[in-house]
């Protein structure tokens, strides 16, 4: 049997202690240097010749975090690791997926680029912000759905009243997954932007009157709208809105969007650290997920059973 061991950059060291520890092994110990002008240096502080190496970390703000990972896929190749996995809970640059307007770049493809050139030989992620960016990779993709560490928080609310909402016509796809499991209805906030992260005008399509409605996205950053979303739904008769949102970027002031909001909760989960705490946020940890992802994958094991099904919930 092929050694696994599993590493963590700076950033997302807060998650991979708790994978490590639910997988049944220590982290591996690198060091990340910064020469005096910022430039990074990492290096592994033991032998994985041989191993198939699981390296965790998130690529969000800074990029320093993406350029970290990058060098360490480099080093383990260059160290003779058997295979090296890209362990990256929340996949930054992906808004970047398609040329939405003239001369424009298509970072998430540039990313996958760069994957390929450090040498990965597999990448697992969680909730992409649009499934198509699988494609972009030439090499093997592990899709995870943020939806198995929903499903059971959701199933506290009562079902009679239960509405799901996209907040906008994109993620009508992952919202209506939501309706299906549930059995219940779902509308659209459909949304006019000015720029990026400012909304001009929204309205509901559907039905909230007297609704317990939840809405879903992939992440939520300024929060904007979200939370404009939030009070349309309650200017329209909802009893109570929560949202369900896999990546906390929440930047600019969206913790005071959220906290001045119409919002009951916000349920995210830790594939991006909260910058501070905050009463309407509730969290919730992938860290089983990707733990028992790493069991299945080196053991060649289906991972059908971590994705959402009836049986499971």
């Amino acid at each position: 049997m092929i050694p696994v061991k599993l590493f963590s950059g700076s950033s997302t060291l807060y998650l991979a202690e708790k994978i490590a520890q639910i997988h049944g092994q220590p982290l591996g110990e690198v060091v990340t240097e910064k020469f005096s002008d910022g430039e990074i240096s990492t290096y592994f502080m033991e032998s994985v010749r041989g191993c198939d190496v699981y390296l965790i970390q998130s690529t969000f703000s800074p990029s320093d975090n993406l350029m970290e990972l990058l060098l360490l896929i480099d080093a383990a190749k260059r160290a003779s690791a058997n295979n090296v996995i890209a362990v990256v809970p929340y996949f930054g640059y992906a808004r970047q997926d398609r040329k939405d307007k003239p001369r424009v770049a298509i970072g998430a493809k540039l990313i996958a680029n760069l994957f390929s050139a450090a040498g990965a030989d597999r990448l697992m992620t969680c909730d992409l912000h649009a499934g198509q960016i699988q494609g972009f990779f030439d090499f093997p993709v592990d899709h995870f759905s943020g939806s198995i560490i929903f499903v059971p928080y959701l199933k506290k609310i009562p079902k009679d009243n239960l509405v799901f909402a996209s907040p906008d016509v994109g993620g009508v796809k992952r919202t209506r997954n939501f309706a299906q499991y549930f059995q219940t209805d779902m509308v659209v906030c459909d949304k006019q932007r000015k720029r990026a992260n400012e909304v001009e005008g929204m309205q509901v399509i559907g039905e909230v009157e007297g609704k317990d409605v939840v809405i879903v996205d992939d992440l939520v950053d300024t929060a904007g709208t979200l939370c404009k979303a939030a009070k349309v739904l309650k200017d329209n008769g909802a009893q109570s809105v929560r949202a369900i949102s896999t990546h906390a970027v929440l930047s600019g002031k969206a913790y005071e969007n959220i906290e001045g909001s119409e919002l009951e909760e916000l349920i995210v989960t830790d594939t991006i650290p909260l910058r501070r705490e905050c009463d309407k946020i509730k969290v919730l940890s992938v860290a089983e997920l990707f733990a028992g992802a790493i069991q299945k994958i080196h053991n060649h094991e289906s991972i059908s059973p971590l994705f959402i099904s009836k049986s499971r919930f």
